[in-house]
């Protein structure tokens, strides 16, 4: 479902993805009200939302949708770059945060990821996502919460383009542990191998460093 106040967006979006095929717009809103109403009626696996759209409700129309249907992935479109308003974004429950200047493949593949349960982000907010933070826990956003703490350190040298063997060495871990710790990691992230994990890992904003 794509909810913008600019019927433009909207129509920009959609042609999009009837383009791109395999992903169908089952339903459209202008106001936080009818992206509530709508997400009822039409129960869509990912809404596309500007949050900006009611300048008075702001971030709260994503905690709405998700308390209505915690099964919705929530993939921001927005023009604002600011770190506390993609941090409030973020910590409201979205899995996915684009500037309206993604270009036709960066909207199809972040409405693919987020609809899979995965985090996507655009590449600017990527460099700087570890300082992205949560004031209330003092907790650093991580876009992978299926993974273990040990899983997250692997993964994050596998976005950095290192080998297992390298891992082994930084981590003090036998090969075999590391080898089959990345065999999970690509299981639970649902990747076929490392090149596909790599970029997902690096579109959420690991192996910066």
């Amino acid at each position: 479902m794509l909810a913008d106040s600019q019927p433009a967006i909207r129509h920009g979006v959609r042609s999009v993805l009837e383009r791109s095929g395999g992903i169908s717009v089952v339903g459209e809103a202008a106001t936080t009200d009818e992206v509530i109403a709508e997400t009822s009626r039409c129960r869509p696996h990912v809404l596309v939302v500007d949050p900006g759209m009611d300048e008075s409700v702001g971030m709260r129309v994503i905690t709405q949708v998700l308390r209505l249907r915690p099964e919705t992935g929530v993939l921001v479109f927005s023009s604002v770059d600011d770190d506390k308003v993609i941090t409030s974004a973020l910590q409201a429950g979205a899995r996915g945060y684009l500037f309206k200047r993604a270009d036709a493949d960066r909207i199809v593949r972040g409405i693919q990821a987020v609809a899979a349960g995965e985090a996507i982000v655009d590449k600017s907010i990527a460099n700087r996502l570890g300082t992205l933070i949560c004031p209330a826990t003092g907790q650093y956003y991580y876009p992978f919460p299926q993974l273990t703490n040990r899983e997250r350190d692997v993964l994050e040298r596998i976005a950095a383009g290192k080998s297992n063997a390298a891992i082994a060495r930084e981590l003090v871990l036998a090969s075999k542990t590391v080898s089959n710790r990345v065999s999970v990691i690509f299981a639970k992230l649902g990747v076929a191998d490392r090149s596909q994990a790599i970029v997902l890992a690096r579109d959420a904003g690991l192996g910066q460093g």
